[in-house]
């Protein structure tokens, strides 16, 4: 087929990598306009534009695709469909019409649920078993229009959003060129709007967590907020990263840290916030129930270091608060 791709991360290069390959004639590669990134906040382009540089594909990146000018480029094009996977970017009505097969996007979730931008943490937060790719025949709705395939792919108690990102871009590359070589026979279906969920952009504030809620949601946050915005919490006033950590079980805090009833470890109880073990590996806080065992974590103006190295330079006492 002749196509239009649009799209910008490297989820989506991904997908063009694979369109490419499989022999698809890619008339016009769609990606945003340069931004600036790192350190010195230099102009970066992004996956995509990068993805088509190496292969010498035709590159536009407008700011806006509702100028006339724009669609006349579009147009020019001539596609029979155009390919949209995390573009950011809305595409107008005119747009969506123009491609004679109309515009396909790769979505990274399992339509209905996790309908918006950030499918992939929204799913992990939620501590949902699976998720996967689907193939959407786009309108003009937010990732409401008609499903034409779907790819299931579990999610690991490992997972975070960096690794599983990595495993839908394999997963949705897959089945695009899949759906794009049975295109004729796929029948659509339409979305069950009673099933929908949304899944509202990250911020850094949610970031922060909050020690009241139980162990294992904190974990997952942690999951799902790597690498960014990155889960946080206050350590005497400054900010503190938590790149890994893991729910453990603590005994109640009238327990005799003695009886059987004390985890391995004696670990007891304690408010939310309040360290509980802080030795030689071991850095434990406790939570609304349960308690987080920090494993990787990074100070304010310092790298990424295991919860030994960081003990080994700033001992703390048991009930020393984080979140404060």
């Amino acid at each position: 087929m002749r196509i239009i791709f649009a799209g910008t991360p490297p989820f989506a290069a991904a997908a063009l990598n694979a369109l490419a390959d499989a022999g698809h004639d890619i008339a016009l590669v769609l990606t945003q306009p340069d931004r600036p990134a790192g350190r010195g906040m230099k102009l970066t382009p992004s996956a995509v534009k990068q993805a088509a540089l190496a292969r010498g594909l035709p590159l536009f990146q407008p700011g806006s695709l509702k100028s006339p000018e724009a669609q006349a480029e579009l147009r020019a094009a001539d596609a029979d469909v155009m390919v949209v996977a995390a573009y950011g970017l809305i595409l107008p009505p005119a747009v969506l019409d123009m491609p004679r097969f109309g515009c396909l996007n790769i979505h990274a979730s399992l339509l209905p649920r996790w309908r918006g931008a950030a499918p992939i943490q929204r799913a992990i937060l939620a501590g949902d078993l699976e998720t996967g790719i689907t193939i959407m025949q786009m309108d003009a709705g937010l990732d409401t229009g008609a499903m034409l395939s779907k790819a299931v792919v579990p999610i690991r108690d490992s997972d975070t959003a960096a690794s599983l990102h990595d495993t839908l871009a394999a997963a949705g590359a897959t089945a695009i060129v899949a759906a794009l070589a049975n295109y004729a026979t796929l029948v659509p279906e339409a979305q069950d709007d009673a099933q929908a969920t949304y899944a509202a952009k990250l911020s850094k504030e949610e970031a922060q967590l909050d020690w009241n809620q139980p162990a294992d949601t904190l974990a997952r946050a942690v999951r799902a907020y790597n690498p960014v915005p990155g889960a946080w919490t206050l350590l005497d006033g400054a900010p503190l990263k938590i790149w890994s950590a893991q729910a453990v079980a603590v005994a109640p805090k009238n327990a005799d840290p003695l009886s059987a009833e004390v985890p391995q470890g004696g670990v007891v109880s304690s408010a939310p916030g309040e360290t509980l073990c802080a030795e030689a590996d071991r850095l434990v806080v406790a939570c609304g129930s349960g308690a987080l065992a920090l494993q990787e974590i990074q100070p304010a103006g310092s790298k990424r270091m295991a919860v030994a190295a960081f003990l080994a330079g700033r001992p703390l006492a048991r009930g020393t608060r984080f979140g404060a």
